[in-house]
């Protein structure tokens, strides 16, 4: 009986796919999107641990709401920063089965502007 998957999980799958083909030499930063909040993390596959994290739920970046452009960029600064203090300079972008637009391409920009390498 064949698996039938949403357009979601065939982008996710493909996604994890490409990264999985790089070799995990570099850590990912994997996002999240729900409706009203954006989540990132950097992940370490090698050792399976978060490096550093950021979302809309954080005191410093949560303002009247979540699911915008602009909070999506500080959530991407903020990630990018706590990455580099963490001694991460180059990931690569692991946007699951998200589209790249809107508050994903918000985020990647703001990190890569933060001194991300991806």
């Amino acid at each position: 009986m064949a698996k039938i998957l949403s357009a979601f999980a065939k982008r996710r799958q493909r996604v994890r796919t490409a990264l999985r083909a790089k070799g995990g030499q570099r850590p990912r930063l994997s996002i999240h999107r729900s409706g009203k909040h954006i989540y990132a993390q950097v992940i370490d596959d090698t050792q399976g641990t978060t490096v550093a994290s950021a979302s809309t739920l954080e005191k410093d970046v949560r303002g009247t709401t979540g699911a915008t452009c602009d909070a999506a960029a500080a959530v991407g600064k903020r990630v990018a920063e706590k990455a580099k203090a963490a001694g991460v300079t180059k990931v690569v972008f692991d946007r699951g089965g998200f589209l790249f637009h809107g508050r994903v391409k918000a985020l990647a920009d703001a990190a890569r502007e933060s001194g991300l390498e991806f």
